[in-house]
């Protein structure tokens, strides 16, 4: 399927309108959200998502309908990760439960942004380079290894090198004033602490960037499809944060699941490499892929949900690509909640 520029345009228009609609409707009346509201919303962007990928399905055909099914259940599965960390970025910076909601909803916009410039980059690398097959394939094999290693470790904010060069360049004041980002203390403007929290959630957007979009390149090369399935993965990211944050840490096996999900694409990625070089290994269709993805994800709730059960005091933590460098101390505080 060509997508025109028109079709094309008319997505992000729709993109663009509904995370104009959530700010509006944020920015009139700054509150903290309750599970009602939360379980609506949530409804409503996964029926956003599964009508447009339906749409999708009947006006372009099932294989890219069943694509974009595919990657989206990818980038909802691993922003999962993300909402651990954002959990723990909430709680480290103290944001106050009114401005969570626009908070989350600027560092999806961030998110949308930096993934739109990933997947142009990535689309253009594979489509000029066979071989990036075999690049990303590998790197989220690693990645997945990485991920399974240090699968009970909690990324420390102190350590996020944008938000130290941040505290070090610029005046900073100590408490919130509402949604503003510059506050004046002592008649001198400073920044508030909400600067910090939202760089800290852009650049850790940018990091799962590096892991997502080559996973969802694993289940199709369609930019296109590439980038709604991953824009209507997130534009339902802040309203699963307030319907699941507080169930997250019963996920005791998410990062093991994970790693299973990013270690299957990478061979996927390996397989589609060395197809066309040698006839006999296979390719793994997209049907296949999104069942074993499945499988892997309802093993993961499954297995976690009896852990949980069985040990009511154990506890999930998001995973790291590097082993905590925290004292054993601390090893056992959890983030606020």
């Amino acid at each position: 399927m060509q997508i025109t520029f028109t079709t094309w345009a008319l997505t992000l228009a729709l993109v663009a309108a509904l995370l104009t609609v959530d700010w509006i409707l944020l920015g009139r009346r700054p509150h903290a959200v309750g599970f009602r509201e939360a379980v609506l919303w949530s409804l409503f962007y996964i029926s956003a998502a599964a009508l447009f990928g339906v749409a999708l399905g009947l006006i372009a055909g099932w294989d890219l309908g069943t694509q974009y099914f595919a990657g989206y259940v990818v980038e909802k599965s691993l922003s999962i990760d993300n909402l651990f960390v954002f959990v723990i970025i909430v709680g480290a910076f103290a944001v106050p439960a009114e401005q969570q909601p626009r908070t989350l909803t600027i560092g999806i916009a961030i998110a949308l942004i930096l993934r739109g410039v990933f997947i142009a980059l990535g689309a253009a690398l594979l489509a000029s380079f066979s071989f990036m097959f075999l690049v990303f394939g590998l790197a989220l094999l690693a990645t997945a290894l990485q991920l399974y290693r240090h699968r009970d470790a909690e990324p420390r904010i102190e350590d996020n090198p944008l938000v130290a060069a941040a505290r070090r360049a610029l005046p900073f004041s100590d408490r919130y004033d509402g949604g503003r980002i510059v506050t004046r203390v002592h008649g001198r403007r400073a920044f508030t602490p909400l600067l910090l929290a939202l760089l800290a959630i852009g650049s850790t957007d940018l990091l799962f960037a590096f892991d997502s979009i080559p996973a969802v390149f694993g289940v199709t090369r369609h930019a296109y499809v590439v980038f709604a399935a991953n824009a209507f993965a997130l534009l339902g990211l802040r309203a699963l944060f307030f319907l699941v944050s507080g169930l997250l840490d019963r996920l005791v096996y998410l990062s093991t699941g994970l790693a299973a999900i990013l270690a299957f694409i990478g061979v996927k990625l390996v397989l589609e490499f060395a197809h066309p070089h040698v006839a006999a290994i296979p390719e793994i269709p997209t049907p296949i892929s999104l069942a074993v993805i499945a499988a892997i994800l309802a093993v993961t709730a499954v297995a976690s949900a009896r852990r949980s059960r069985r040990e009511p005091g154990v506890r999930a933590r998001p995973g790291s690509l590097r082993e905590s460098r925290r004292e054993p101390a601390e090893e056992s505080h959890q983030p606020a909640r």
